[in-house]
């Protein structure tokens, strides 16, 4: 890689792993962070496609109490730049780089919950400041210190991405082709089933008997190949649309808050 691709591409890392944190610009998201590395390596198509792939796997991944989701900022940046290794070693296929970013981003957003677990320990000690510091209200130190523990944030991914930009691309190619077929297959079918994945977990969260009907008449519209992503999308913003104007007819209707259940209010109100 050049100087002036590596500089571009810890910037973006270090972007992404602030962004874990605050979630205004999004760059974390691996649909973000795979698509910019890929357009500042010159590789835009290929970063799309895991960028695309990723984001169907992390759909499913929140913080839920004490529970940490696994680093998608880690994944999507260290994959991308090992697919863009081996697409820069000349001999590995699209296909291949792709399927085997996607296999190691996993074992990548684990290993980031390690490095999330020593920047969030560092910054215990950043929280006491920033106590002492409300105590004599000195709002000037309490902005300074926010900001170095974010800077930390970026940090911890932009370190991994800067050494990872220093692996010979030529190793990458190498030990891509010297995988055996089934392995390389296994990884196929596993990326293959990567956005189902994804979804199932969606579905597992937020799924009521409510939002059931929704889900099926998706499935059966996605399976007609005369309709486009557009007129999917038209049908998507038409049922929520509906479902909202029923939401508030129920409330309005009945008077009260109502069940959350739009359809079922309205019919309630009628018995």
């Amino acid at each position: 890689m050049s100087p002036i691709t590596i500089v571009l591409i810890v910037l973006v890392a270090f972007l992404a792993g602030m962004e874990g944190i605050l979630d205004e610009f999004e760059f974390h998201q691996p649909l973000i962070a795979c698509t910019l590395i890929g357009i500042v390596s010159g590789h835009p198509q290929e970063g799309i496609m895991l960028g695309g792939s990723l984001q169907m796997m992390a759909l499913g991944w929140a913080n839920i109490g004490a529970a940490v989701a696994p680093d998608a900022a880690l994944a999507s940046v260290a994959s991308s730049i090992i697919m863009v290794l081996a697409l820069q070693g000349g001999n590995a296929d699209p296909t291949t780089a792709i399927t085997t970013s996607i296999a190691i981003a996993v074992p990548l957003s684990v290993a980031g919950l390690f490095l999330t677990m020593i920047v969030r320990t560092i910054a215990i000690p950043i929280v006491h400041a920033m106590d002492a510091a409300a105590e004599r209200a000195n709002f000037g130190t309490i902005d300074m210190l926010q900001i170095l523990a974010i800077i930390l944030q970026g940090v911890r991914i932009a370190v991994p991405a800067a050494a990872l930009c220093f692996v010979p691309a030529e190793a990458v190619t190498q030990a891509l082709q010297a995988m055996p077929e089934w392995l390389t297959g296994g990884m196929a079918v596993g990326g293959g089933m990567v956005a189902a994945v994804g979804y199932a977990m969606v579905i597992n969260m937020m799924a009521t008997k409510e939002v059931w009907p929704f889900f099926v008449l998706g499935f059966v519209l996605a399976a007609l190949s005369e309709l486009t992503l557009i007129a999917l999308g038209a049908i998507g913003v038409a049922l929520a649309l509906i479902y909202l104007g029923l939401k508030e007819l129920a409330t309005q209707g009945g008077g009260a808050v109502g069940s959350g259940d739009p359809l079922g209010d309205i019919l309630n109100d009628y018995e």
